[in-house]
């Protein structure tokens, strides 16, 4: 039942992401151009996002299992720490100059062309590459920290 509701709530949401325009990378960089010819349109699916978001948040943050008795994993809250800067740096930069969000590209991988296909491709690679230098980090350097 709850792979059901997790497809549904996927297919809803790739299609409210294509209907919106968020998987089109010209519309995207078109409101990240402030400076130029800035489209504001986004501004109201991400309204829309937070609208949904927040209300859906306080209530989990209330309750230890969903409606079909699944727990709720809610992350700790935490403090900004370099991972998370360099992490929000990176998805901010990937966007700009892309134009492609990684959620939304997903939902381009079913519209066609080769960009969004390139761009998940690129995108698997970087999360490989980080995988694999934690890997590394936690295996060697770790190891020969005075402890």
């Amino acid at each position: 039942m709850n792979h059901c509701i997790a497809l549904l709530a996927g297919l809803l949401f790739g299609i409210g992401l294509i209907l919106s325009g968020m998987t089109n990378p010209a519309k995207v960089a078109a409101f990240l151009d402030v400076a130029g010819a800035w489209d504001p349109s986004l501004l109201l699916v991400m309204a829309g996002a937070i609208g949904v978001a927040t209300p859906a948040f306080r209530w989990a943050a209330r309750h230890e299992r969903t409606w079909t008795g699944a727990p709720i994993r809610l992350p700790p809250a935490r403090r900004m720490d370099p991972p998370l800067v360099f992490g929000s740096l990176a998805f901010g930069i990937g966007w700009g100059i892309s134009g492609y969000c990684p959620g939304p590209v997903l939902a381009s991988l079913t519209i066609g062309g080769a960009g969004p296909w390139i761009f998940v491709a690129a995108m698997v690679a970087g999360m490989s590459v980080f995988e694999l230098v934690e890997w590394w980090r936690r295996a060697f350097v770790s190891r020969e920290s005075p402890g």
